[in-house]
């Protein structure tokens, strides 16, 4: 767990921040915005308080995100909560289904970060780890990217990625790792316990994490452009996986697992 004023703006964001019971310690609303009049209810419903702000007020909260749209809302959370990787591994057992983990590896860009929680919670994944360092960490502007998701997908903040990646794999979990010059995604065997790690925009998969990994994946490209941006590749491949585990048909898979 790590203690931090966590900012959430935007409608979707601050609404999903409602539902899943983030304890909002100040709901800010702009002076002149119509059509808040539930989220003002939910906020009082909750015992958070609600302040009237102008565009000033609006502007410090604010000053450290790119662009925030904030649809004339903001809430103030007193702290972020961070799971544990056992935590995440639990949602699993509770659900008796083998884990389906999404790892960022280095992912820099709140946006892409929130993107990906988008996907994960869309997808059914378990949860998601992040680094400590050298990745985003959960922000306001993460929370919006994610249209809230990230008030439901349990994520986990950790020091060592490669032993994380370790750690899943005594626990019998595959780890797979995205890559342009992996084998195609659709031939790749994603039954049992799967974590799917998704690397930087610019440097992907760090060296010793993608040692670890017992596969290298990759989605095919037919068209002009080199490369998928990281959140849209993992994107796919969460959905994919989701498929596989809902017993949807693959395509035939090239080889075996060989340990």
């Amino acid at each position: 767990m790590e203690n931090e004023r966590l900012i959430i703006y935007g409608r979707n964001a601050v609404s999903e921040a409602f539902r899943a019971s983030r304890p909002v310690d100040v709901l800010y609303v702009l002076k002149g915005v119509k059509g808040l009049n539930a989220l003002v209810s939910a906020a009082k419903g909750a015992g958070a308080v609600v302040k009237e702000a102008n565009a000033d007020k609006f502007n410090a909260l604010l000053k450290n995100e790119k662009e925030p749209r904030h649809g004339g809302v903001i809430c103030v959370v007193s702290r972020v909560r961070y799971s544990s990787v056992g935590e995440i591994l639990s949602v699993s057992e509770t659900k008796r289904e083998p884990p389906f983990i999404i790892i960022a590896d280095g992912i820099e860009d709140p946006r892409n970060l929130g993107a990906l929680i988008r996907s994960a919670e869309a997808a059914g994944a378990d949860g998601i780890i992040i680094p400590k360092r050298g990745g985003a960490p959960v922000t306001g502007a993460v929370y919006a990217a994610s249209a809230g998701a990230a008030a439901f997908l349990k994520t986990a903040r950790v020091t060592n990625l490669t032993d994380t990646v370790k750690e899943l794999k005594k626990r019998g979990v595959w780890v797979y790792g995205a890559e342009a010059d992996g084998e195609p995604y659709y031939d790749a065997d994603f039954s049992g316990g799967v974590c799917l790690v998704v690397g930087s925009e610019g440097r992907g998969l760090g060296r010793l994490v993608r040692e670890n990994c017992d596969f290298i994946v990759s989605v095919p490209l037919r068209g002009r452009v080199g490369s998928l941006n990281a959140s849209v590749c993992g994107g796919i491949l969460m959905f994919h996986i989701a498929k596989i585990r809902d017993g949807g048909a693959g395509a035939s898979v090239a080889e075996k697992r060989v340990k």
